[in-house]
């Protein structure tokens, strides 16, 4: 909706003679200081606190009458993601471990805030019974599928490849690429065309960490998955693409175990700074939306000027 200035001589406003914010200093753009969480994380203790888009992101009915399904949509750019969708119109189900109820509790409460319906599905996407489940209990509960967000992820910072056990191989790759292919599994019978599957990749797909090489490994993985749905759905009429994150302050940054590294997080950007979960957004609502009708098999790089 355009919103008028009664001061004014009764034309819109153009937002787009406005200067421009500074990308460099729109957000925070400060050093982070010490911090440790346990995995999953929480988002409460973060110093200083992420930006979602509470109080920001404005809607404009792109995805109104829709569906969409978000894993790890609790905290974090699943959070940002469901709290855009709502605004743009879509009721929003969201999966999360338990121990991120606190999380998703209050993402629920600004999804409903907006109007739209809210589904909360705690449970472990490692668990193919229920990677399956959340799909059958969106179509039921919300009454269809417009669009699945595959967005949970683990990582954990690795001092050499030797010493990763074997268990912490499973976890990340059960969490990245099994659930993933599971929950796309139960959801493609459901999806029409005009739907869409949107992954989180990652800019360790491209430029990989030694510290973090099991989790760059299944981000290349979901790369490929990428691009073989969107050649495998397009003739059905269902998009899949990715967002490829560069450095942003989640919880899973400080859950991490890199405490040498958050001083400095995201400063060597072309930006100079960390990105916040709201500033991922607008990308999965393009790719979501109608708006994105001619865009299939891409990766959408959103990382401070940092290249793929």
């Amino acid at each position: 909706m355009t919103h008028h200035d009664p001061n004014s001589s009764g034309q819109p406003k153009n937002r787009l003679t406005s200067p421009p914010a500074d990308p460099r200093s729109g957000y925070h753009s400060g050093t982070f200081p010490q911090q440790e969480q346990e995995q999953p994380g929480l988002t409460a203790p973060l110093d200083p606190q992420p930006d979602h888009g509470e109080k920001s992101y404005v809607g404009h009915g792109r995805l109104q009458g829709k569906t969409a399904l978000i894993t790890g949509g609790d905290s974090g750019i699943g959070a940002a993601v469901a709290i855009a969708y709502a605004r743009e119109g879509a009721n929003v189900a969201i999966s999360y471990l338990p121990e991120e109820e606190e999380d998703a509790r209050s993402t629920a409460e600004w999804i409903r805030e907006c109007g739209s319906q809210v589904l909360l599905l705690p449970g472990d996407a490692r668990d193919q019974g229920f990677a399956a489940e959340i799909v059958e209990r969106t179509v039921q509960e919300l009454g269809g599928l417009n669009i699945v967000v595959l967005n949970a992820a683990y990582q954990k910072n690795r001092e050499g490849l030797e010493t990763i056990p074997t268990e912490e191989f499973d976890r990340v790759f059960k969490t990245n690429l099994y659930s993933l292919i599971w929950t796309a599994q139960a959801a493609i019978p459901h999806l029409r065309p005009g739907a869409s599957i949107i992954v989180t990749a990652s800019i360790q797909a491209f430029n990989p960490s030694a510290q973090l090489v099991d989790y760059a490994m299944t981000k290349a993985a979901q790369v490929a998955f990428t691009k073989a749905m969107a050649e495998e759905l397009g003739p059905k009429g269902i998009r899949v693409n990715a967002v490829a994150p560069g450095p942003i302050w989640t919880p899973l940054i400080p859950a991490t175990e890199w405490p040498d590294k958050l001083p400095t997080f995201g400063q060597d950007t072309p930006l100079g700074r960390a990105g916040q979960p709201a500033e991922l957004a607008p990308a999965y609502v393009l790719l979501a939306s109608d708006e994105g009708s001619y865009i299939s098999g891409a990766v959408l790089p959103v990382t401070g000027g940092k290249g793929l």
